[in-house]
């Protein structure tokens, strides 16, 4: 869900309810498991569908996967190969970078270094969403770092479904039910009635 600081919105850009959705990862190890071909290969692939998709005047969301942690090749995703893969995507014509935590393995203290890394490179807050998935109970607290940092577009799955299955023992993204209740909290409006959909899932 994309946001203003008080108000939730709906995705659509340019008048689209539709957009063009591409992804690569962060490690090669997981681009080769994922996608069959290494990183420089998914961009080389990706530049025509990507030019194509502006002529014709779909918005582009690029996802970065596995940016805070591999299961191949470990938690330490380097945060620099990240902001160099957003900087080359938003280059290329990308109108939002999904930064996805595929994995489930990062923790506050990455985010926040990955979130400076990303602004130190030149890539807007205002380019950037965040994709967490919750294996180790860290979405929601990596969510309101996030927010802190300016962040106002976030990923999330309604019952928390969603893995990989090329990420090993790795659950599904934040639920969306309770990115809403802590966005609420807050005081943020996002445009979901909480009481009105567990109204609807009575019998």
């Amino acid at each position: 869900m994309d946001a203003t600081p008080q108000a939730w919105a709906s995705n659509s850009r340019n008048g689209h309810n539709h957009e063009v959705s591409i992804f690569l990862a962060a490690t090669e190890s997981f681009s080769k498991k994922n996608t069959n071909c290494t990183i420089q290969e998914s961009l080389d692939r990706f530049a025509p569908l990507m030019a194509e998709s502006r002529r014709r005047g779909f918005p582009v969301r690029a996802y970065i996967s596995v940016a805070l942690g591999c299961p191949f090749e470990g938690p330490d995703t380097d945060p620099h190969k990240v902001a160099d893969l957003a900087v080359k995507l938003l280059e290329m014509g990308a109108d939002e970078i999904s930064v996805a935590d595929t994995t489930g393995m990062g923790t506050a203290p990455a985010t926040k270094q990955l979130l400076r890394t990303l602004k130190e490179a030149g890539v807007r807050n205002d380019d950037l969403a965040m994709h967490f998935h919750d294996t180790f109970g860290q979405a929601l607290i990596n969510t309101m770092v996030s927010l802190d940092h300016g962040i106002r577009a976030f990923d999330s799955a309604v019952g928390g479904l969603g893995g990989c299955p090329y990420s090993p023992g790795a659950t599904g993204n934040v639920a969306t039910e309770d990115l809403v209740y802590t966005l609420h909290s807050l005081g943020a409006k996002t445009g979901v009635d909480l009481d009105e959909s567990f109204k609807s899932d009575q019998c």
